[in-house]
């Protein structure tokens, strides 16, 4: 189970923490991926955190003002979200790479539907 966290309003330029907690899995066997969805679009990825050697992705519309981390000990996966957009706003939710690629990122990795999400909303 993952369960996404830390969503809420914010004015543009604002910042915002979401978390990523795994309840019946350790983080340090699986990848994580951010993803987002605004109404009426198709869901994107948005970031990548591989449990193999710690490497990360980005979406280039996120690039330089997002940042993932991973914290072991709280089996936790956090976006950083800085500079934020009106455009950012979506539901974030984050998931796990479908076998045989739970340690991967990248291009065409596929992964699973995640878990509840959490809304962001960048707005004056």
């Amino acid at each position: 189970q993952l369960q996404a966290s830390g969503g809420g309003v914010v004015q543009p330029g604002g910042s915002l923490r979401l978390s990523c907690a795994a309840s019946t899995f350790s983080l340090d066997y699986y990848s994580i991926g951010w993803f987002r969805q605004a109404p009426g679009k198709e869901r994107e990825a948005v970031s990548c955190i591989s449990s193999a050697d710690g490497s990360t992705t980005y979406a280039d519309s996120v690039k330089g003002r997002f940042t993932i981390s991973k914290d072991s000990a709280k089996n936790t996966v956090y976006l950083q979200m800085n500079s934020l957009k009106p455009e950012d706003t979506a539901v974030y939710y984050c998931a796990t790479p479908k076998a045989p690629y739970r340690e991967e990122c990248g291009d065409g990795i596929p992964f699973g539907s995640g878990g509840q999400g959490t809304l962001v909303t960048v707005s004056s």
